[in-house]
């Protein structure tokens, strides 16, 4: 697999902290955390939460970095899963499901189950592949622009404007996108 320089930086700076390097984490800390608290914020729409979320991954990461395989996925990705997987433990806890975004739970439990078969998501909703089935083929429903704006702003936790930086598109068109995007997969899947 072909890594970027930021990748393989983010990859040095995890390495480095699963060896015990606290310098390295702090780095690492400061180039994820704004990436992580902006999917937090979207998944839970409460500050609180997503500064909880935010702070049990970072926990997270520091005791796992060293065994994290590269192989299974870039950095961003791997943090996110696991910021993720807070995320749903702390809606759980609080019995808060039914104000999450149902197509952002269900992506979510998608990443979750992709990124470990044995994870609780994949082993207690029998349901899921079902769903992931069907939300993919919403998704294939939509226009490139919708669903790689989507996918950007929900996978990789990016705003809006860093969106519009990363596709060269107006900000306006990223939003429309993003908004049209989930409106039909909103209908898409309440057929």
């Amino acid at each position: 697999m072909d890594h970027g320089p930021e990748t393989d930086g983010l990859h040095e700076l995890l390495t480095a902290a699963g060896a015990g390097d606290r310098r390295a984490f702090d780095t690492l800390y400061s180039r994820l955390s704004s990436r992580l608290h902006a999917v937090a914020l979207r998944m839970l729409r409460d500050a609180d939460l997503a500064e909880d979320a935010v702070h049990d991954a970072f926990v997270q990461i520091w005791r796992n970095a060293g065994r994290y395989d590269r192989s299974r996925g870039e950095v961003t990705a791997w943090a996110v899963g696991i910021l993720r997987y807070r995320a749903l433990d702390l809606l759980r806890r609080r019995g808060r499901e039914t104000v999450a975004d149902p197509v952002i739970v269900a992506d979510l439990a998608d990443q979750a189950a992709a990124a470990d078969p044995d994870s609780p998501a994949a082993v207690t909703t029998p349901e899921l592949p079902g769903r992931l089935g069907r939300l993919d083929s919403c998704l294939a429903e939509l226009s490139d622009g919708a669903r790689g704006s989507i996918r950007l702003a929900y996978v990789d936790g990016l705003s809006h404007g860093e969106i519009a930086g990363r596709t060269g598109q107006p900000l306006g068109t990223v939003k429309s996108w993003i908004r049209r995007g989930l409106a039909a997969l909103k209908e898409c899947l309440e057929r």
